[in-house]
């Protein structure tokens, strides 16, 4: 048995790509997509045709270069979902645009625009995890959503504030980003690395699956952004873990049996207060984690200028 193969007994794996021919490979239970991914897969040349075609339908919506290129954006990243979708049994997610992390209205209008463009593609909406950055606006955005029947992926969540509060709002879902944890503490402490026992990505993840285990949140947790296979090996037994090609290879091809690490049943017997957080109490228990506001205002930053050199890049096919 491979130790991907050992890992997949506990956990449900998912693929954190847009190389649809990397999914096809690993075969995952699903798929994640965020504007970092798009960029890169958009400019390899055996994507170019679903570059192009998205191009075609955003230039006949009409409107002003702003409203065209908004539509590119969606047209791609539900293209690259539909695609994705006939590989994996289960679902993708398609994020929001990063520019509307604090404009609850407008994440909610831009979810229902993606969702019916799935259906125009014939995509159910149980199939679609719609992405949003966990943002007090995120997160109020998201439950309204839930409530309509249009399931939710938090994504760049790094703190146990915003883990709480998605699991109060009853998202579907929560992405926590092991690797950039990761990397904050190895910058903080002027080290090399971090052993996977003493991770504090690896250590957040722990809390939060048994936070949410402990109190029967129905919230899964899906760890996210790992650096190296052995953080994904110590979260053994997590809901779901998405993961890159890079690892997932790494992972087939090694023999070995992984222990299970994180269970409903061990969770229960985890010492942990239930918080119930307003708005003023989720932004002072957010903001006193240090590494938590940095690595959020960064990753909505990062996923902005990766949006936005997509659509740089879809400008110049069009000159």
């Amino acid at each position: 048995m491979t130790l991907l193969e050992s890992l997949k007994q506990y956990t449900t794996i998912v693929a954190d790509t847009g190389d649809i021919e990397a999914i096809r490979k690993h075969r995952p239970q699903d798929a994640t997509t965020n504007p970092s991914l798009l960029l890169k897969a958009a400019q390899q040349p055996a994507y170019r045709e679903l570059v192009a075609a998205a191009l075609h339908a955003s230039q006949a919506v009409g409107g002003d270069k702003p409203a065209r290129m908004a539509a590119f954006m969606d047209r791609l990243a539900v293209s690259f979902g539909c695609e994705i979708l006939k590989i994996v049994p289960g679902r993708v997610s398609t994020e929001v645009d990063a520019t509307l992390s604090f404009d609850t209205e407008r994440t909610i209008a831009k979810a229902r625009q993606l969702i019916e463009l799935y259906a125009q593609a014939g995509v159910p909406r149980e199939r679609v995890l719609i992405k949003v950055g966990t943002t007090w606006e995120g997160v109020r955005a998201a439950e309204r959503l839930e409530k309509d029947g249009i399931h939710v992926n938090m994504t760049l969540l790094f703190s146990f504030a915003q883990a709480v509060a998605c699991a109060e709002a009853g998202v579907t879902l929560i992405s926590p980003f092991v690797g950039r944890i990761y990397d904050w503490y190895v910058r903080d402490r002027g080290v090399k690395d971090i052993a996977p026992d003493e991770d504090p990505g690896v250590a957040s993840v722990e809390r939060i699956y048994n936070y949410y285990k402990k109190y029967d949140y129905k919230t899964q947790v899906m760890g996210a952004s790992f650096r190296k296979a052995a953080q994904v090996e110590r979260l053994c037994g997590c809901d779901l873990l998405t993961i890159s090609p890079e690892i997932l290879a790494d992972l087939g091809a090694r023999t070995g049996d992984l222990p299970r690490r994180l269970s409903p049943e061990a969770a229960k017997k985890i010492d942990a207060p239930k918080l119930h957080l307003d708005e003023k109490e989720y932004r002072w228990m957010h903001n006193e984690d240090a590494m938590a506001v940095e690595k959020l205002s960064d990753g909505i930053r990062r996923f902005n200028a990766d949006a936005r050199k997509l659509e740089a890049f879809a400008d110049t096919l069009l000159r």
